[in-house]
């Protein structure tokens, strides 16, 4: 078995700040998963909020989860689409395409809380240069398990007896659990799994975790944690899908395709986002 854990980054997106923890400078991925950013709780003025304009991706598919607040995605597809506390946004970027994430005028001109994860997972090879996709799924559809104090949601993959309905590239675990303090929790078995500590305290044979801890767990079977506090954590893994490179955006197999799209973008030849298309992201000096 091999434990370790992840130090975050923290991030200034422009008036708010995320904890990055993939990459890290030890970790690039953990399963198919190759980008973890924690946001807030960032607490809003009327007038302030969340405001990213259009940028462009390739080879990897966007998950959007919140625990607090929404957020407006628009896309080159022509989606139009709110998501909410609960809800699952799953863009699938392929062979490039471009969104934008800002907050609805009535949402955004009130004092207004917001709170989620930011997850990219990265596509197969043979899945890289697919055609994008927008996918999205009402907190309705998303399954909750309870079982004596412990709730859990199984927003991506297969656990303890349930499926989630949320599209699949490879295997892919990704959970809310929601513990009681004395609880144990059985950790599904894959091959790489990550367990972020959102609030609370675990134990892990015998090492604690506590808030904003994330330990990444391969090579093991019939492991459990406990719960010293009330917690809720976040569970994510699946299986490991080879190396991948990452530049800005971009995660693809091959650096080519990264450094093609760079110059892409670089020359406004990516589809723009209709009603959306008179600001964008420069691209940075890597």
């Amino acid at each position: 078995m091999i434990i370790s854990k992840i130090k975050c980054k923290e991030k200034n997106l422009g008036g708010f700040t995320v904890r990055r923890f993939l990459p890290s400078e030890t970790i690039k991925m953990v399963g198919p998963w190759i980008f973890f950013d924690h946001l807030g709780p960032a607490y809003f003025r009327p007038g302030e909020g969340i405001n990213v304009r259009p940028h462009p991706h390739i080879g990897l598919c966007t998950v959007t989860y919140l625990f607090d607040g929404e957020i407006e995605h628009k896309d080159s597809l022509g989606t139009n689409q709110t998501i909410k506390p609960g809800d699952v946004n799953l863009m699938v970027a392929g062979n490039g395409i471009v969104h934008s994430e800002r907050e609805n005028p009535d949402f955004k001109n009130s004092h207004h809380i917001q709170h989620g994860l930011q997850l990219w997972l990265a596509l197969p090879e043979d899945k890289e240069d697919i055609d994008p996709e927008f996918h999205h799924y009402n907190k309705s559809v998303i399954p909750s398990v309870d079982s004596d104090g412990i709730n859990i949601k199984l927003i991506i993959g297969k656990a303890f007896g349930t499926e989630s309905p949320v599209k699949t590239f490879s295997e892919t675990i990704f959970i809310e659990a929601n513990l009681s303090k004395g609880n144990k929790l059985t950790i599904p078995i894959t091959e790489e799994i990550a367990i972020y500590v959102l609030e609370g305290s675990i134990e892990i044979i015998g090492e604690r975790y506590h808030k904003h801890d994330m330990v990444v767990i391969k090579s093991y079977n019939d492991l459990s944690l406990n719960s010293l506090l009330d917690s809720k954590l976040i569970v994510l893994g699946g299986d490991n899908i080879g190396e991948r490179f990452i530049s800005w955006n971009f995660v693809s197999s091959s650096k080519e395709k990264i450094e093609n799209s760079k110059h892409k973008w670089k020359n406004r030849d990516f589809p723009v986002i209709i009603d959306d298309a008179e600001e964008f992201i420069p691209l940075p000096e890597l």
